[in-house]
C-alpha cells in the first residue's frame, strides 16, 4: 500500500564529484556479481549496481515479481534518484529490464553495453541441450517451485556450472546469503517464468519483440561483449546481432558461458571504459574511487514504487548525466 517502506540494495563506486553515472543490472540473484567490474567503470564517474526487488539485499515484499513489477521498480528508482543520460550495462534477466527501459525512455539513455543478453525473443531450440531440457521443467509447477524455491538449484547448481572458474567458499556464501529460506527465494523462482521462450508468456514476448525491433533501428551506441560458447548468445545469435544492430561495437572476449562477470571482470571493465571513452565522448571529471554498500528506501507513490536515497549516494533532485549497471 502507499507509504509502505521497503529497501533496495545498492553497490556503488566512485567519488562525489563525478558528473556521469552508470547503472548495472544483471542476473537476478545479486549485484554482487559486479563487484570486480565497478572499480573499472567508476573511474571519473558514479557506477550504480542495483539489486532488483526481491533479490540480493533488496526487500522481498509479497508481490508477484512479474516482468512489469521489476520494470516499475526500476523506473521509480531511476526517477527518484534523478538519474540522467544513463549508460546501461546489462546481462541476463537485467537485459530484459534494461533494453525495455532504453526502448521506453530513449531520451534518458546514452548507450548500452551488453553481454549474455536477451536481444530478441528466445526459443528453446536455440539453447544448449542441458538448458533446453531444464527450462521447461523449472517453468512448470510444482517442479520449478520444488527445484528452485525449495531445492535452491539456481545457486547450488546453475551458478557453479555456468561459471568455468571455480568460485571460492566466500563467493558462494555471498551469493547464498540473501536467500536463506524457502520464502526468500520467491523472486528467484518466478523470474524464469517471466523470460519469454517460444512465444510464452505472450505479453512478455511482445515487449521483448518490441525492443528487439527498436534495437535494429536506433542509432544509440551499443557495445556487444561476446563470449563463446555462451548460453543466451550462441554463435548464430552473435552473427545476427552483428548483422542487425546499427552503431554496434563488438568485442570478442574469448571463452565464457553465462556468468561471465565472474570469469573476466577486468576484461569486461576495461572494454566498457574503452568503448565509453571513444563512443560516448565522456567529459566527466576524474574522481577518487571507492566501493561502498548503500541502501535506498522505496515506497509507493502515484502507482509506482519510487526510490529515494537513504544515505549520501546521490541527490534525488540532481539532474546530471548518469551511468547504470543492471
Amino acid at each position: 500500500s502507499k507509504g509502505k517502506v521497503e529497501e533496495m540494495g545498492i553497490l556503488a563506486g566512485a567519488g562525489r564529484t563525478c558528473s556521469r553515472r552508470r547503472v548495472l543490472w544483471s542476473w537476478a540473484a545479486s549485484c554482487y556479481i559486479w563487484r570486480n567490474i565497478i572499480p573499472h567503470v567508476s573511474k571519473g564517474s558514479r557506477a550504480i549496481a542495483v539489486d532488483l526487488i526481491g533479490m540480493g539485499k533488496s526487500d522481498k515484499p509479497d508481490i508477484g515479481y512479474h516482468y512489469d513489477d521489476h520494470s516499475r521498480y526500476v523506473e521509480g528508482f531511476v526517477e527518484a534518484l534523478g538519474l540522467k543520460d544513463i549508460t546501461l550495462v546489462i546481462q541476463d534477466w537485467g537485459s530484459l529490464i534494461g533494453f525495455r527501459y532504453a526502448h521506453e525512455h530513449e531520451a534518458n539513455v546514452r548507450g548500452i553495453a551488453f553481454m549474455e543478453a536477451s536481444v530478441r525473443p528466445l526459443n528453446f531450440k536455440d539453447m544448449p541441450l542441458d538448458t533446453r531440457i531444464m527450462l521447461p521443467v523449472v517453468r512448470t509447477f510444482p517442479f520449478g517451485y520444488l527445484l528452485i524455491q525449495v531445492g535452491n538449484i539456481f545457486l547450488s547448481k546453475l551458478l557453479p556450472e555456468m561459471t568455468p572458474r571455480k568460485l571460492t567458499k566466500e563467493e558462494i556464501a555471498a551469493y547464498h546469503a540473501p536467500f536463506p529460506t524457502i520464502k526468500s527465494r520467491k523472486s528467484v523462482t518466478q523470474f524464469p517464468l517471466e523470460v519469454p521462450f517460444s512465444g510464452k508468456p505472450a505479453a512478455n514476448h511482445a515487449t521483448v519483440a518490441g525492443y528487439s525491433e527498436w534495437l535494429k533501428v536506433t542509432q544509440m551506441p551499443k557495445l556487444f561483449l561476446n563470449f563463446s560458447p555462451g548460453v543466451l548468445i550462441n554463435k548464430g545469435m552473435a552473427e545476427w546481432i552483428e548483422k542487425s544492430l546499427p552503431n554496434l561495437t563488438t568485442v570478442d572476449c574469448g571463452a565464457g558461458k553465462h556468468f561471465v562477470q565472474e570469469d573476466a571482470p577486468d576484461l569486461i571493465g576495461q572494454k566498457i571504459v574503452a568503448w565509453m571513452s571513444t563512443q560516448l565522448s565522456s567529459q566527466s571529471e576524474p574522481s577518487s574511487r571507492r566501493i561502498d554498500m548503500y541502501k535506498t528506501r522505496l515506497w509507493e507513490a502515484h502507482g509506482l514504487h519510487v526510490a529515494c536515497p537513504d544515505l549520501d549516494l546521490v541527490s534525488a533532485t540532481e539532474s546530471q548525466p548518469s551511468h547504470a549497471i543492471l
